[in-house]
């Protein structure tokens, strides 16, 4: 035991996200010969087109500038799953970033507060507006939740020049962060659907300065705060700088990005099965996808353009949830309307991105389709998926009668008008490779149910998280 080294779950990830990067630019250099397979071929001139590399988290880690602070992620960590910051004391992120779930939703449309304790398909409470979306690889994206109310308005989440946008108490008040994610990280625990709840009184400042005194109160926290930042140590108190440097340090630990795809645009050439070469070319080429699904530019490789499109998709409202609902019945969600007011956006959401799409229980910022295959058709056809809709797949307090789907449909982007017809074959190779040929294997629940602490510094009762039992 003296000589005995122990490793932390944060660090036992970074270490093989280390190890991916370093995977990276050896196969930069040893990639297997190009066996003349025109399939071969065809997909490396297609992922060359689109200026896709499969090296972007040696670039995330050139973009940081500086190796990942593993004390620091780790108290993001703990921070993650106590529920000391959520006033409600019964939720926190990891109560809707599941690492059942890729750090994604467990369900179709969230349920934040007033739940049962329970993390996975047996949740229950009142539900929100939308899907929790990831948090995997969220270091990248310019832009973040389904109406792209939180963004680098530079396009780079690690460039406050241009400021980071929220909206309105915070406005441009936090583009003093480094990093989109540092500033982010102060807004879940003001959300009263999500953590805070309706019973403690004051605005978002009182919300956070609530926190801040159940940390400062708290020992354990502050000798850990206190071994990640000298000001702490020196016997300041703790900040909400600090809260979100930890929170956004520990989800720097989570890009998993090393997928088939990435493998053989780096040489490995069977990391995919000729199906999936033959989805990807579908997807980058006759099925449309890479329209908005992009790889280039501000995308940084995470398949979404980051922009707001109107795609159809049917309007499903809870029989019981904690969110009024927009429209004249109550039953209809904005989107981007909500953070704009302009009545132009309406029904616009952010393109989502599509790693890891394996590992999530529904789709589209409303979870209608709880199969990928579904939420594929629905994209080649919104207009017949949309009117034969119905909610029978859902959990049951998601079956209630649907919001109008009409307005939703006059407003369909122009780029999805047009039916694209598939075979039987093409479509089921788009499918694995949206599936599989985008999924990194460190990213399943096995690898990450060791992330999970058996117990928080406050002491407070855990979230209990539902694995599958064959796990």
């Amino acid at each position: 035991m003296k000589n005995s080294i122990l490793v932390s779950p944060v660090h036992r990830v970074a270490l093989c996200v280390f190890a991916v990067t370093l995977i990276c630019l050896v196969g930069l250099q040893s990639a297997q010969a190009g066996s003349g397979n025109s399939l071969d071929e065809e997909l490396s001139a297609a992922l060359a087109s689109h200026g896709f590399t499969g090296t972007i988290e040696t670039k995330f880690m050139e973009k940081l500038g500086r190796p990942i602070d593993m004390k620091r992620a780790d108290l993001g960590r703990l921070l993650w799953f106590d529920i000391i910051g959520g006033l409600n004391d019964d939720n926190t992120c990891g109560g809707c970033h599941s690492p059942t779930n890729g750090f994604g939703d467990t369900q179709p449309i969230a349920i934040g507060i007033d739940n049962n304790f329970v993390v996975g398909p047996n949740r229950t409470g009142p539900r929100n507006q939308r899907r929790t979306p990831i948090a995997a690889n969220t270091a990248l994206y310019p832009a973040l939740m389904w109406n792209s109310r939180f963004a680098a308005l530079s396009g780079d989440p690690f460039d406050n020049s241009a400021g980071f946008q929220f909206p309105p108490p915070e406005g441009l008040s936090l583009s003093y962060q480094p990093h989109l994610l540092v500033a982010q990280a102060f807004i879940p625990p003001t959300e009263r659907v999500e953590a805070a709840g309706f019973s403690f009184p004051g605005d978002s400042s009182d919300i956070r300065n609530e926190v801040l005194r159940r940390l400062n109160e708290n020992g354990k926290y502050v000798k850990l705060f206190g071994k990640v930042f000298p000001d702490v140590a020196a016997g300041e108190p703790i900040n909400f700088d600090h809260f979100g440097e930890a929170i956004a340090e520990f989800e720097f630990t989570l890009i998993f990005a090393n997928a088939p795809l990435d493998r053989f645009a780096r040489g490995q050439r069977n990391a995919l099965t000729d199906g999936q070469k033959r989805g990807a070319l579908l997807f980058f080429g006759k099925a449309g996808c890479v329209q908005c699904h992009q790889v280039s530019g501000q995308s940084n490789e995470m398949f979404s353009d980051f922009s707001q499109h109107v795609i159809g998709v049917p309007q499903v409202v809870p029989s019981f949830g904690n969110v009024v609902f927009d429209g004249p019945g109550a039953n209809e969600d904005f989107g981007l309307e909500q953070v704009t007011g302009n009545s132009a956006d309406r029904y616009m959401f952010r393109t989502a991105p599509l790693r890891n799409a394996a590992v999530m229980p529904a789709f589209m910022h409303n979870g209608a389709f709880i199969h990928l295959e579904d939420a594929i058709r629905h994209h080649l056809d919104p207009y017949t998926s949309a009117l034969s809709y119905n909610t029978s797949a859902l959990p049951a307090d998601l079956q209630g009668p649907l919001g109008p789907i009409e307005p939703v449909l006059d407003r369909l982007d122009p780029l999805l008008q047009t039916p694209i017809v598939l075979s039987g074959e093409e479509f089921t190779d788009l499918v694995d490779f949206v599936k599989y040929g985008l999924l990194d294997p460190r990213v399943l629940p096995e690898r990450l149910k060791t992330l999970i602490p058996k117990k928080v510094p406050s002491g407070s009762e855990t979230l209990t998280f539902e694995f599958d039992k064959a796990e």
